[in-house]
Parts: structure tokens; sequence; C-alpha cells
């Protein structure tokens, strides 16, 4: 079998044959125009949140989107959780919420082996699916209305209960970078799921990078800096090429040890806010580098209409 012959096949399947190392620039864009967007992730809790606005608009630093209580909504209580969704309605962000319990906190051991965490992040069973979304339900009453799921199964899961009325549409489901998606057909599937973004692995070349925007056409999340344990890929000065090619897109920065070092229940407030404040700042010197770079791609203002803000 010819290379260029099982090529043909994947172009008729729906999504490039070969990674494009051409580079081509993407067309698509946010519904306001904008190329791309900034995320905020580890904004755990109300605290973190109060340090993150006063240091944006201190800044005049757009932050459109939140990845808040990563380890589950559960640990937080219902006053907290409407202080936090009332904080950024009022800031028109949106906030993607993590609900827990999550995957490797049950009885099983597997996933804390060497060789078994290969398997991923899949939840097990029924019942943990059940808690998962148990914990989404607490949150949308509280007024969230985004959250982050790792298991394309619970996609699947959710978008059937949707489906059939069980359960709210008016969220957006953003897909975990722990789905390990790498490849532009795994971004199709996830589309295809229900996501309403998804976020690859973090170290991808940029030729894969156009590859997975030629397939998808849901914004698409780019780690600028990521965990230490997960690899430390920072990669500020290809930020004017991404927006090219990946837009639309969100900007992420997450510079920690680890996520359960830096987002557990039991890590030191001071250091997340302070952490925080310098993410902001990163935040700024990457849209200037691609206003210097290439200013006619443009990022989103504050709150734009399509974000998915809490609703009090």
């Amino acid at each position: 079998m010819k290379l260029k012959d099982i090529e043909k096949y994947i172009e008729e399947a729906g999504i490039p044959g070969k990674d494009r190392y051409e580079l081509p620039a993407s067309k698509k864009r946010f519904p306001d125009g904008a190329s791309y967007r900034i995320e905020m992730s580890g904004v755990e809790g109300p605290k973190v949140l109060e340090a993150l606005i006063e240091e944006k608009n201190k800044r005049n630093v757009p932050v459109h989107r939140l990845i808040s209580l990563v380890a589950g909504g559960h640990l937080y209580d219902r006053g907290e959780l409407k202080d936090f969704a009332q904080m950024a309605a009022e800031e028109k962000m949106e906030v993607i919420a993590v609900p827990g319990p999550r995957n490797g906190r049950d009885k099983g051991r597997q996933y804390f082996s060497e060789e078994g965490m290969r398997s991923g992040q899949q939840h097990r069973g029924s019942d943990q699916l059940k808690y998962v979304i148990a914990d989404m339900m607490r949150m949308y009453d509280a007024g969230i209305r985004g959250f982050m799921v790792v298991d394309p199964g619970l996609m699947w899961l959710i978008n059937k209960m949707q489906e059939q009325g069980n359960f709210p549409d008016d969220v957006a489901i953003k897909m975990s970078v722990w789905a390990g998606v790498s490849s532009a057909a795994g971004a199709k599937v996830i589309e295809d799921l229900g996501a309403s973004s998804v976020n690859p692995i973090a170290d991808l070349p940029l030729p894969i990078l156009a590859s997975i925007r030629e397939a998808i056409d849901i914004p698409i999340d780019f780690y600028i800096w990521t965990f230490i344990s997960f690899g430390g890929t920072e990669r500020f000065y290809e930020a004017a090429e991404v927006s090219r090619i990946y837009s639309p897109c969100y900007y992420k920065f997450e510079p920690e040890t680890s996520s359960v070092e830096g987002y557990a229940p039991w890590a030191d407030v001071g250091h997340q806010v302070d952490l925080m404040k310098k993410k902001i700042k990163w935040a700024q010197f990457v849209i200037d580098l691609i206003n210097d770079n290439a200013p006619e791609l443009k990022v989103s203002d504050q709150g734009p209409k399509d974000l998915y803000i809490p609703e009090i």
C-alpha cells in the first residue's frame, strides 16, 4: 500500500492526510472576529479570583475564561460557589469548573502504578460518572455555566442526556488536556461528541497544530507554559504564529511544579495568589508579542457575548 493512497483515504474521511508543514493561516475566528483569547487556570476559590480581577484591571489585560475549582466543586460550600460565580459574572468571565471527585480518587489503584497510569483518566464505572454529574448539577445550581471533563465517555453521556432533556444545554463543556488528544482525528472525535472546546497535549509541533485546526471548528486551547511534572514546555515566542494557524484559540498558563501541588485543596492560598498575579503579567507579554509580530490578529475584548458567563 502506498502512503499517498493512505493520505487520500484519510482526506476522504474528513481530516488532513498529513500534518500541515506549510502552516496555512486559519481563517476561522471567534464570533466577535477575534483570533485569540486568554484563559487562566488554577483559579482556586474566591481569594485567588479577587487577586486575578485586581491584577487584570490594573494591567488592562482581558481574561475571558477561568479554569476553576480544579480539585472538584464538592470541596466548596454553596456560599463559596455562589460568591465565586457572582464575582466572575460581574467581570464578564466564563467559568469552567472541574467537577469531582477527580479521576484516581476512587478505590482503584492501577492509575497510581508506574505503568497503569498510561491507561488514562477515564472514570471507573457508572457510580463515578453519577458522582461527577451530580457535582456538575450542584455547581450549575450555584450559577456556574461551564465544566471541564477528562473522559470522552462522560462527554458522550452528557451529550446524550442533553438530547433527552436531562442535562442543561446552556453550558460550555471543555475537554481537558488529560484526554490526551494529539491528532486531527482525536480532535474530531471530541468535537463530534459535543465539546465546545478541546485542549490537545502541550508539546505538539506547529504542523500538527495546523492539521488539528483544519479538521475542527471549535476553539482550541494552547499551553504557553506547562507544569514541570507535565514536561515544563514554555512557548511564548511561538504565540504570534500559533494565533495565525490555530485561530480561534485560548492561551493558557500553568507554570507550577505539578497540578497536585498547585491546585490541591490544601495548597497555600498565598502562593496561589502570587502566582496568579504573575500569570496576568505573562498574559500581557503574550498579547504584546502578538501585537508586535502579527498586529492583524486581535484578542477579544473583555466579556464577549458568546461566553457562558455565570448566571446569578
